[in-house]
């Protein structure tokens, strides 16, 4: 009897030394990611009532990020496809979010990847360079990044928003070195929009 109660007190200890692997593997809550309202989505209307629908060979909609596609193991872009937009698009812009942490009031910024021309509708896997006439936009880091992955922190999983938009013309180079210039260069331009949400999470055995 000792022996038993011995194991299971060593296996709460090991339990207790990762604070947060348990719930990093629960689904996030319903309403409750702070950062919704402030995703690109919601703040640029689309002049269409049509939608943009965005697939990853990687992981379907809602459903887990591969660490290999996370900061924690790889950093490969999991590559997406999408629909084509309305006629009179030109170009299409891409913006990775993490609705459910904000920084300085706004969702984490992972990605963004502007002016992608508009015969383009697919981004491959392990992508190194953007699609010829595109260009990185900003992300958390600053301008001009490359794809940042997640790198979920402990606790319920996090939504990651791949959104894609169609766009009537392209962006101005001055106006991609901040998410506020580059939104405000999208607004009223936006023809019509998707996005497709992975879930990322903690890796095991990953420090807090």
């Amino acid at each position: 009897m000792r022996s038993l109660f011995t194991l299971a007190a060593i296996g709460t200890a090991l339990a207790l030394t990762v604070p947060g692997e348990a719930e990093a593997q629960s689904p996030p809550p319903p309403g409750t990611e702070v950062g919704a309202k402030l995703l690109a989505m919601p703040n640029l209307p689309p002049k269409k009532s049509g939608k943009i629908i965005v697939k990853s060979p990687a992981f379907a909609d809602h459903g887990d990020i591969p660490f290999e596609n996370t900061q924690y193991k790889g950093n490969i872009f999991p590559g997406l496809s999408w629909t084509a937009g309305p006629a009179g698009t030109k170009a299409y812009i891409l913006i990775m979010q993490d609705g459910d942490i904000l920084r300085n009031d706004m969702p984490i910024l992972h990605w963004t990847l502007v002016n992608i021309p508009g015969n383009v509708t697919r981004l491959d896997a392990g992508m190194s360079a953007p699609p010829a006439g595109a260009q990185y936009g900003p992300n958390i880091r600053g301008a001009n990044q490359p794809y940042t992955g997640p790198h979920t922190p402990a606790g319920p999983k996090h939504r990651y928003h791949f959104q894609i938009f169609a766009m009537d013309g392209t962006v101005p180079v001055d106006s991609t070195t901040t998410y506020a210039t580059l939104t405000a260069s999208m607004k009223e331009h936006v023809l019509e929009s998707g996005e497709l949400i992975g879930l990322g999470q903690i890796m095991p055995a990953a420090k807090p």
